[in-house]
């Protein structure tokens, strides 16, 4: 039986594994890992009140903060995908859950390249061209 972390780490796989080889060449070795529901300490880092307000979150060092290769001793570069907040998300949205992990996978991939939420929100609102 399919449990829903493994059914989001599946479908954050496929979505990566999509991207284009040239995005995916310029992020590196990064892990996508599930957890059901995001770590006290990372709500407070991020100053979030409640756990469904954090559906992904990047860690570790991105490419804005001059990460080429991992120094010794470093972890490895992490996207952490919350599968309880996600499904509220795709339950309170009726959006496709394939949809929203992609977005939030992507989304924190942006971090990796320095982006802020700030960035990427413009980024996402800009008019296509």
């Amino acid at each position: 039986m399919t449990t829903p972390l493994d059914a989001i780490a599946a479908l954050a796989q496929r979505a990566y594994a999509d991207l284009p080889e040239s995005f995916r060449t310029h992020v590196g070795e990064i892990e996508i890992r599930v957890a059901e529901w995001p770590s006290q300490d990372a709500l407070d880092a991020l100053d979030i009140d409640h756990p469904l307000g954090l559906l992904g979150l990047f860690e570790g060092v991105g490419l804005a903060h001059g990460w080429s290769t991992a120094p010794t001793g470093a972890l490895p570069n992490r996207v952490w995908l919350y599968a309880e907040p996600i499904l509220a998300y795709r339950n309170e949205t009726g959006d496709a859950l394939a949809d929203i992990v992609r977005h939030v996978l992507v989304h924190e991939i942006g971090h990796h390249f320095g982006l802020s939420d700030d960035d990427m929100y413009a980024i996402d609102d800009a008019p296509d061209t």
